[in-house]
């Protein structure tokens, strides 16, 4: 009952901000996100927590206006999601920036495949939007929601602009490594695993699970891994490329940790720079009371 009350509320949220005027739509987001942020929830409460993490030594007062900057951030994530199947290609287009596109764009050119990973930050729709303009195959995985009918929803969503969506399960880094080798670009959000086969990093100087899948299927194919941070322009996004040194010697295990690492800190720089646009509203550190999830 619960699963499908959730799957109305995002369909009504869905049809109601595509129909609404576009200030409509995101005066009413913002104003919906400084509800929230007074309401104090137990997802905002752990927002505030992880922001506080990422920043040394921030005054209470101004912790409280990065995490409302940060909410209405998330909120118009929300709001682009709902509105982003009226955007026209021309629009994807004019309102993306990119530093070093160059790395991803010329593996793509040498056919040797390439691997994206990211955090949970900006709107990476939209960066995927934008290279499945440019006539790059774009291949992501999808972990499965409840009730099905939402799964389904936004796999579609994925699916119009132009993305491979695959369902989590045991095939899927196999499937990955031959799209790779076909020669095309996997796009993976991979700042948090909390289960047991997540790599512990150090992130913001505690100790956190990342996924291992970036890092193997980089050691598997030898394709190139870059990490990709997404922030919020005026307009539009910003998508930073950075390289990943990949490590030539030692254990499997230890390389992909090395790896991993070296990710996590490639997503601390970008969070850094742009904390509001990292949205991370659930649990991501492993101490304190953490409980590994089933």
């Amino acid at each position: 009952m619960k699963e499908n009350l959730s799957a109305i509320v995002y369909f009504a949220g869905w049809r109601l901000v595509r129909w609404l005027p576009e200030k409509a739509a995101y005066k009413i987001a913002y104003a919906l996100a400084d509800y929230l942020v007074k309401r104090n929830g137990k997802s905002v409460s752990r927002f505030r927590s992880n922001l506080a993490r990422t920043q040394e030594s921030i005054s209470g007062s101004d912790l409280d206006v990065l995490l409302k900057k940060a909410m209405r951030s998330y909120m118009r994530y929300w709001v682009d999601t709902f509105r982003f199947p009226d955007w026209s290609m021309v629009r994807v287009r004019q309102t993306v920036s990119v530093t070093n596109e160059h790395l991803l764009t010329d593996a793509i050119a040498a056919k040797t495949g390439v691997i994206v990973s990211l955090p949970h930050a900006g709107n990476w729709d939209h960066a995927g939007a934008y290279f499945c303009g440019k006539g790059i195959h774009l291949v992501t995985v999808a972990e499965r929601l409840k009730p099905e009918k939402l799964f389904l929803r936004f796999l579609k969503y994925r699916q119009d602009m132009g993305m491979e969506v695959l369902s989590l399960d045991s095939e899927t880094i196999e499937t990955l490594a031959t799209r790779l080798r076909e020669g095309h670009l996997v796009a993976l959000v991979a700042d948090r695993d909390l289960s047991k086969t997540g790599i512990q990093v150090e992130f913001f100087g505690g100790p956190t699970r990342m996924p291992a899948g970036p890092a193997v299927l980089a050691l598997q194919t030898d394709a190139p891994l870059i990490t990709a941070f997404v922030s919020y322009t005026s307009n539009g996004i910003h998508v930073d490329f950075k390289s990943v040194e990949i490590p030539t010697f030692g254990e499997q295990r230890e390389r992909v940790s090395q790896i991993v690492q070296t990710t996590a800190k490639h997503f601390e720089d970008g969070i850094r720079l742009h904390p509001h646009d990292w949205h991370m509203l659930q649990r991501i550190w492993i101490d304190g009371d953490f409980k590994e999830r089933l």
